[in-house]
């Protein structure tokens, strides 16, 4: 359906506040339309519109640098509150060979404790058996509901993560703000954009072919993980960038989980304490145009991969950062999943019901913030044509939360022109060397661009380590 309503339907705050976070022009807003509907991810906080702001801010920034690319104007974007919806759930629409995914393991996922409640995350083997370990118990769920009952919440949080498992005590917003990490969430911009040194001006080639791709000939090197990174890198390999995801070969990612977000990208896996993977991962490196990196501030450090060594060696770069709880404060280096921000930070509070805990529509903090991270990498490219430098933009799902919570339940996105009656519209099908997919397509949409993905993903770790 194509459908273009008046303008300020699509200008609410979230709107705003996302396109000022990431430095765009105020006067490019009016570019943007959005098609409302109504029941399209409920909730009693605005996760609808937070959804519509990331998105809308992502399709705004790919338009800016086509409209750079070939001298014309900024192309109109048109926000979808269906294709939001849809995509912001995208890994339980996804089917391959008519199979349902799995998307939570029996042991993620709420439990009662003695004085409250804990959401543990237990998706990975190696996480689960952290858990079991730190518990002292074996792996049926009614043994780990009857100890975790014994226990206080937030002993439970620290005693899991002592193990190197996922455990997080629900707190309220209240709570939250009090925390040292909390605070430190709260203090940082919701897009942290800076220049670590000097560089020439970026050539970009003008856009050819149809549709227009405007991240065509970038080279995006992607270490990330789990949903927030690699939604940000899909996006940008539907813009046409080369993705290559590169991940250590002992660790591999969930199957459901690869499929759904490795559309566009290839996937390859290197050692990075072996001296020849090392070799092919810095040749690699050489010829990057963009790093994107998911993992906990300082894990890559010690390959010599922190922003500032990788601005040294290559002048000009994009490095892009996502974290879970923020590059400060007490946690900064824990590990942390969509689903526990959610109890830290209060919103499994203010959505749950007086005796139990709840949760947002989707798992709308990694797909926000994957969408913000791929609209800061094509803004900070857009300003490298012209300033030079090297760009470092960071982001964190804490800190996205908190701005979530900050809208309000009033914030409302506009006068609904449909109803949301269900994903259908924005599902499609092809095969794949995985097999039949169905999928949600991707909901970033301006005039002239791309509707779906140049290629489906292949089967994890199995591309050669080089750039096309």
């Amino acid at each position: 359906m194509t459908h273009i309503p008046p303008r300020g339907v699509e200008a609410t705050r979230a709107t705003h506040a996302a396109w000022a976070a990431l430095d765009g022009a105020p006067a490019l807003l009016d570019r943007l339309s959005a098609v409302t509907r109504a029941g399209a991810l409920p909730g009693r906080l605005p996760v609808g519109g937070l959804a519509r702001a990331c998105v809308g801010a992502c399709a705004l920034a790919a338009a800016e640098l086509t409209a750079l690319r070939t001298g014309g104007d900024v192309p109109r974007v048109l926000v979808d509150d269906g294709a939001v919806a849809t995509a912001f759930t995208s890994e339980r629409h996804l089917s391959v060979d008519g199979g349902k995914p799995v998307n939570f393991a029996p042991l993620s996922r709420f439990w009662r404790t003695a004085d409250g409640w804990v959401r543990t995350h237990a998706n990975y083997p190696h996480h689960r058996a952290a858990l079991l370990a730190a518990l002292g118990v074996p792996g049926a769920e009614d043994a780990v509901a009857a100890r975790l009952a014994e226990l206080p919440a937030r002993y439970v949080e620290d005693a899991v993560y002592a193990a190197g498992g996922l455990a997080v005590a629900l707190r309220t917003p209240e709570e939250w703000a009090a925390h040292p990490q909390g605070a430190a969430s709260a203090g940082q911009p919701l897009v942290h954009r800076e220049r670590l040194g000097p560089a020439p001006a970026r050539g970009l080639a003008p856009l050819t072919g149809s549709p227009a791709r405007p991240a065509e000939g970038l080279r995006v090197l992607d270490l990330t993980r789990v949903i927030a990174g690699p939604v940000a890198t899909r996006t940008l390999a539907l813009l046409g960038a080369d993705v290559l995801r590169v991940d250590p070969p002992g660790l591999p990612e969930l199957v459901d989980q690869h499929a759904d977000t490795g559309f566009g990208k290839r996937s390859a896996t290197l050692d990075l304490g072996d001296r020849a993977d090392r070799r092919v991962f810095d040749g690699l490196l050489a010829a990057a145009d963009v790093v994107v990196t998911g993992y906990r501030p300082g894990a890559l450090d010690r390959f010599g991969l922190s922003p500032g060594e990788l601005a040294a060696r290559r002048p000009g770069l994009v490095v892009a950062q996502l974290s879970a709880w923020g590059a400060a404060g007490p946690w900064a280096r824990r590990r942390g999943f969509d689903s526990l921000v959610q109890v830290a930070t209060g919103i499994a509070a203010v959505e749950g019901e007086p005796d139990r805990p709840g949760a947002l529509p989707a798992q709308a903090l990694d797909h926000g913030t994957g969408y913000l991270l791929a609209a800061a990498v094509l803004r900070t490219v857009s300003e490298q044509a012209s300033r030079g430098g090297t760009g470092y933009v960071r982001l964190s799902l804490a800190r996205t939360a908190a701005w979530l919570m900050s809208l309000g339940a009033a914030e409302s996105g506009g006068r609904c022109e449909d109803a949301y009656d269900g994903p259908a519209p924005w599902l499609t099908e092809s095969d794949s060397p995985l097999g039949r997919l169905r999928y949600a397509l991707p909901p970033v949409s301006f005039t002239g661009g791309p509707v779906n993905w140049a290629h489906p993903p292949g089967r994890w770790g199995t591309d050669r380590p080089r750039w096309r």
